[in-house]
């Protein structure tokens, strides 16, 4: 059986033990301390939400800045139908710069890098980026009489290798450019037919964040 605790007028029980008010204090004394720790830890993720919210919407900006400018300084090549101009990636058709399996730039190909490499370099004279020139390929195998290449992986490799020294050939800073290779990976057309294939076939330019320089060593400084 429970022992029953009697309470005299002053709020103490009758057999001397702790005030049961004081007990009761005590008891909203943490509840209130939970409380507020859970308002504070709510006030703290809404401020980090809020905080994660601006920095997207500021990247956004810069983003679209940055697409802007691009636009602009690319208008007449655009503006011609020779290049296009999608997320911030500048295409170009293969077929325009290459002849099929070939790495050596035509003559029309030559003549619209010239004109990419001026609006590029001052693309990049007021901005931390640099350029990063992709080579893609459609999913058909080199040709077996073709023995300079030993499959799509190289001839993207040495097609963005190509319109990289194009470029800096015609200005751009060396530094602030450099090549990559895609194969027939990312297509942005269907491989079954000749249309498709055609627009796999494409080099890319695409401006991106400068890496961050690693930190000299102290004994260097």
């Amino acid at each position: 059986m429970s022992a029953e605790v009697e309470v005299d007028d002053a709020g103490h029980g009758v057999d001397g033990g702790a005030p049961v008010w004081a007990a009761f204090g005590d008891l909203m004394s943490v509840l209130l301390g939970v409380f507020v720790l859970i308002l504070v830890g709510v006030i703290g993720a809404q401020l980090q939400l809020s905080s994660r919210l601006d920095e997207e919407v500021k990247q956004r900006r810069i983003e679209a800045q940055r697409r802007l400018t691009l636009e602009r300084a690319l208008a007449a090549p655009l503006a011609s139908g020779r290049v296009t101009l999608v997320d911030g990636r500048i295409g170009i058709s293969g077929s325009v710069l290459f002849a099929l399996n070939s790495d050596q730039l035509q003559p029309e190909g030559r003549e619209l890098l010239k004109t990419l490499a001026g609006p590029l370099r001052e693309y990049l004279r007021s901005r931390d980026e640099i350029l990063m020139v992709s080579g893609f390929t459609d999913d058909r195998q080199v040709r077996d009489s073709n023995r300079q290449f030993a499959d799509n992986w190289e001839l993207s490799a040495q097609r963005a290798l190509t319109v990289t020294r194009a470029l800096i050939a015609s200005g751009v800073p060396e530094s602030a450019v450099f090549a990559a290779a895609f194969g027939a990976q990312q297509p942005v057309g269907s491989n079954a037919d000749e249309a498709g294939r055609s627009k796999n076939r494409r080099v890319e330019i695409a401006p991106m964040p400068r890496p961050a320089q690693p930190a000299a060593p102290a004994h260097a400084r």
